[in-house]
């Protein structure tokens, strides 16, 4: 990924294994591989998830809020070891600590994702993460992700 460049939906489920309805990631508007990451999730009412979480009440799961921005360091990882080529390595989130839950999410807020690399070691990498809408905190926590070989009975992660 080169600087200034914006990665979209097709650009991201080449770097993500998730797909739909577990993609929480919908844009990358900056990626500074081995440093940081700015993604968005636009929040939906057609998410699966609101039917049951809350009935009169939708909001967005605090576990989804922070999976989207396990994802966004998987991007950020990806990235940041190289890119193409890793066909058969997968970043698995493997940890989660000082995890903090500010505000509601709602259908129709766009989430701004963003985390900072605070370390890596030995193919595991730790994040400092925050999710903002309008500029006002929803979510933050350290993150953790492994790099691993990737073996979905002989597919590689892109489905083939």
């Amino acid at each position: 990924m080169s600087r200034g460049e914006v990665l979209d939906i097709p650009a991201i489920m080449m770097r993500l294994p998730h797909r739909y309805p577990f993609l929480l990631v919908d844009r990358v508007t900056e990626c500074v591989p081995g440093d940081r990451i700015c993604a968005v999730k636009n929040v939906s009412i057609n998410e699966p998830f609101f039917q049951g979480h809350f009935p009169g009440r939708p909001l967005m799961p605090g576990v989804l809020i922070v999976e989207a921005m396990a994802q966004a360091t998987g991007i950020l990882t990806y990235e940041t070891v190289g890119g193409s080529g890793q066909e058969d390595i997968i970043y698995y989130f493997v940890g989660i600590d000082k995890a903090r839950f500010k505000r509601p999410v709602e259908p129709g807020d766009q989430l701004i994702l963003r985390a900072q690399l605070l370390k890596s070691r030995h193919q595991v990498w730790r994040f400092s993460a925050t999710a903002q809408v309008d500029g006002e905190l929803c979510a933050e926590a350290e993150l953790m992700c492994a790099a691993r070989p990737y073996s979905a009975r002989g597919q590689t992660r892109h489905g083939t």
